[in-house]
C-alpha cells in the first residue's frame, strides 16, 4: 500500500499541495506556489526546459525584460470549449498541457521531499467550473484529469474545494457544528453546507454529512477585471476615436479592451490579425498616445505586471481607506488615487451577484440563516473588505472564521482519503 497521498488545490491564482502520510495519519508538508507559467523567449533554463512555473516564473519574466510568454489564470480556460490550443516556441499546447506543467512542478517538489514517486492524489475542483453548465463542467474536469495523468498521477479522485476547506476546519473544532463554507478564490465563489464533527475525522463515509453545494463563476479575477475596465482601460485608449473615412469619426471597438480585462483572453491576445487591427486603429487615430499604450501592453506581454499593480491596490484597500494605483513601464504611466468608496462601487456588481447567489443557494436548499452555527471563509478573495461586510451583514449572529486562505483547501483534500474506499 502506498504510504503517501497528495491533496492538490489547483487554483486560479495560487496552487497548493499537501503531503499526507497515510501510515502516520498526518500532513507532513504543504507546498504553495503562484499558478503561473513563463516561457522564455529563446534560451532554455538550467534544467533544459523552456519554461518555469510559480515564483520562478515571475523572476524569469522580469529578468528577461518581459519578452517571453507569460501565462496566468490558466484554470479559467479549462471550461472554454472555444480554446483548443496555443502555439509557443512552435509547439502546440492545449489546456491540459498547460495545467500539467503546474501540476508536474508541484509533484516534483513533493516527490523530492518524500524521496519517492507518489501517484495517488485527491484533486480539488470548484462546485461549478463555469456557473451551472453541465457540458462545460464535464469538459473542465476531463481536461483537469488528463493534466493530472500527464503530470504522473495514476490514482486520482476529485473533491469539491469547499469540502476540502471544511475538513481542514473540522480538525480545529471540539463539537459538532452546522457549517457554511464559502470558498472565494480567483475564479469562483463556492458554497457548501455540511455537518462537521471532530469525532468523524478520518471516517470513510461522509456522504450524509454533505447537505448542499453550489457555486458561481465570480472570484478575485472578476474584481480585478472590473477595476481594469473602469480605472485601467482609459489609460490604454478605451475612449480613443479614429477617422478611417474623412469626416466619419468612430470609437475604437470596446471589444479590444474587454480582451485586456480578463486573463483567459489576455493570455492569448497576441495574434497577427489583432496586432494588424491595432496598428490600423493607431494610424487612423492620428497616433493617439493612449492607444499606443495598448499596443505596447500587448507587444511586450505587460499584462501580468499591470494586473499585479491592480491586485496590490485591492490588497491595500482590504485594510486601508485610500491608496494609489500606480504603474510605470515602457512609457505607460498610471497614477491614480483610489479610495475604498470608489473601489466598492467598481466591484459592487460582482458583490451583488455573490449576495444574490447566496440567497438563492440558501432558499433552494431550505437552509435558514439561523441553521448555520459557523461560517468558514477561505480563499484570497475572502479578505476583500466588501466581501467580509457582506457576510457580516447576512450572519450577524455568528463570527466569521477562516483558516490559511491559501493552504486550507489542499490540507482538507489530503484528509479526503476516504474517497479511495470505493
Amino acid at each position: 500500500m502506498p504510504q503517501f497521498l497528495y491533496g492538490i488545490d489547483f487554483g486560479t491564482t495560487n496552487s497548493a499541495l499537501s503531503i499526507y502520510d497515510e501510515q502516520k495519519k498526518e500532513i507532513i508538508e504543504t507546498i504553495s506556489i503562484p499558478s503561473l507559467i513563463y516561457f522564455t523567449e529563446a534560451k532554455s533554463f538550467d534544467n533544459g526546459r523552456s519554461y518555469v512555473i510559480g515564483d520562478k516564473a515571475i523572476d524569469a519574466y522580469i529578468n528577461d525584460g518581459m519578452n517571453g510568454r507569460f501565462i496566468k489564470s490558466v484554470k479559467q480556460i479549462l471550461s472554454r470549449s472555444t480554446f483548443t490550443e496555443t502555439r509557443i516556441h512552435n509547439q502546440r499546447y492545449n489546456a491540459s498541457d498547460l495545467v500539467a506543467l503546474i501540476l508536474k512542478g508541484l509533484k516534483e517538489q513533493a516527490d523530492m521531499l518524500i524521496g519517492e514517486n507518489c501517484t495517488k492524489a485527491v484533486i480539488g475542483r470548484p462546485v461549478f467550473f463555469d456557473d451551472d453548465n453541465t457540458s462545460k463542467d464535464t469538459l473542465a474536469q476531463s481536461r483537469l484529469k488528463k493534466a493530472a495523468e500527464m503530470a504522473g498521477f495514476t490514482d486520482i479522485r476529485f473533491q469539491f474545494e469547499p469540502i476540502g476547506a471544511a475538513f481542514a476546519y473540522e480538525k480545529t473544532i471540539t463539537k459538532k457544528e452546522r457549517v457554511l463554507v464559502a470558498d472565494l478564490g480567483g475564479g469562483t465563489t463556492d458554497f457548501t453546507y455540511l455537518i462537521l464533527d471532530p469525532t468523524k475525522v478520518g471516517s470513510k463515509d461522509r456522504k450524509n454529512d454533505m447537505i448542499a453545494s453550489g457555486g458561481i463563476y465570480i472570484g478575485g479575477d472578476s474584481l480585478d477585471s472590473a477595476f481594469m475596465w473602469e480605472v485601467g482601460t482609459p489609460y490604454f485608449g478605451k475612449n480613443t476615436t479614429y477617422e478611417a473615412t474623412p469626416g466619419k469619426v468612430l470609437h475604437v471597438p470596446k471589444s479590444l479592451f474587454a480582451n485586456i480585462c480578463t486573463w483567459d483572453k489576455m493570455n492569448f491576445f497576441n495574434g497577427l490579425k489583432i496586432k494588424k487591427e491595432m496598428e490600423d486603429y493607431y494610424y487612423y487615430s492620428k497616433f493617439d498616445p493612449q492607444f499606443k499604450n495598448l499596443i505596447t501592453l500587448v507587444d511586450n506581454n505587460l499584462g501580468y505586471s499591470v494586473f499585479r499593480s491592480i491586485e496590490k491596490t485591492k490588497i491595500l484597500l482590504s485594510a486601508e481607506k485610500e491608496t494609489h494605483f500606480t504603474y510605470s513601464q515602457m512609457g505607460i504611466k498610471i497614477a491614480e488615487t483610489v479610495d475604498i468608496h470608489r473601489y466598492n462601487q467598481i466591484i459592487d456588481r460582482d458583490i451583488q451577484k455573490i449576495e444574490s447567489y447566496l440567497a438563492q443557494f440558501m432558499t433552494a436548499n431550505n437552509i435558514r440563516f439561523d441553521d448555520v452555527d459557523c461560517l468558514f471563509l477561505t480563499g484570497g478573495t475572502s479578505m476583500v473588505a466588501s466581501v467580509q461586510q457582506l457576510f457580516k451583514n447576512k450572519f450577524p449572529h455568528i463570527p466569521l472564521n477562516s483558516g490559511d486562505n491559501f493552504k486550507s483547501v489542499a490540507k482538507g483534500l489530503a484528509y479526503s482519503g476516504y474517497l479511495f474506499e470505493d
